[in-house]
């Protein structure tokens, strides 16, 4: 397996919250500095607007600095992930991650299972995986009856169990249903904490290894289920604005992706 960022762990960094957003260029340079192995353009729209010239620029920097690199989107309609699929094929990209639901589509199973089998195949013939996270948004069972009714090697599942949690499911049991389809991890730890007067929780995110995430279940489930393929381990973060500012949020985010390379190393 190997290890990478994605623009989830720049949140802060890249938002208009920050004095001088990070660009993807600083953010390529910055996970090869961390001893990152792979960077996963994620939820990133200014990827669809750059020209030819700029995307094969981009893949020289990723391929100078020793980076693979990694898309992802959302929505099912074909036309815009043909235009993903069109963006893959530019950036040597073998993984692309989607979600079923996007503002104005949320399609049910059917509909969603008829929409892939007109897009997956092309993406097979290129040799470039889709994968569909798991997210509160739609049930672990209804993604997975998504993937099966497709039935292809080149549709699979990006795990991430700390979401479906908001949908009441347990993430034991979101690992286990996906393992055998998993082509993809967000790597990300999250824990529950009482709000002032106890009054309800809040559900954020928290240094890997601190809170609710069992990594190592997840891992060894998924490496058992899929003992011949090549599963990258993509960290992210739900770290909450803090409240005396931008530097203090953002040096507490580049110490989470630190944190959680280093903690990756030392597993690998």
């Amino acid at each position: 397996m190997a290890h990478g960022i994605s623009t989830y762990a720049y949140f802060w960094r890249i938002s208009a919250r920050a004095p001088r957003p990070m660009s993807l260029t600083d953010m390529l340079r910055d996970t090869a500095s961390l001893g990152g192995q792979v960077f996963q353009i994620c939820d990133y729209p200014d990827i669809e607007s750059y020209d030819r010239a700029r995307l094969a620029d981009l893949r020289a920097t990723a391929r100078d600095l020793g980076l693979a690199l990694e898309l992802g989107t959302r929505g099912v309609r074909p036309e815009h992930l043909r235009r993903y699929l069109d963006l893959a094929r530019e950036l040597d990209v073998t993984l692309v991650r989607s979600m079923l639901n996007t503002a104005d589509h949320r399609p049910g199973t059917d509909e969603a299972t008829a929409l892939l089998k007109e897009t997956v195949p092309a993406y097979a013939d290129a040799g470039v995986t889709l994968g569909l996270e798991t997210y509160e948004q739609v049930s672990t069972d209804d993604l997975l009856a998504v993937v099966r009714g497709v039935g292809s090697e080149h549709l699979g599942v990006v795990l991430d169990p700390g979401n479906s949690v908001a949908r009441l499911e347990r993430p034991v049991d979101v690992v286990a249903a996906t393992a055998p389809h998993v082509v993809n991890i967000h790597v990300k730890d999250f824990s529950f904490t009482r709000r002032d007067g106890w009054v309800g929780f809040t559900y954020a995110g928290c240094p890997l290894g601190e809170g609710l995430l069992d990594r190592d279940g997840m891992i060894a489930a998924v490496r058992e289920a899929r003992p011949d393929r090549g599963v990258n381990q993509i960290v992210e973060h739900w770290l909450p604005w803090q409240d005396d500012g931008f530097d203090t949020t953002a040096r507490l985010e580049h110490q989470w992706t630190q944190h959680s390379i280093d903690t990756l190393l030392r597993s690998a």
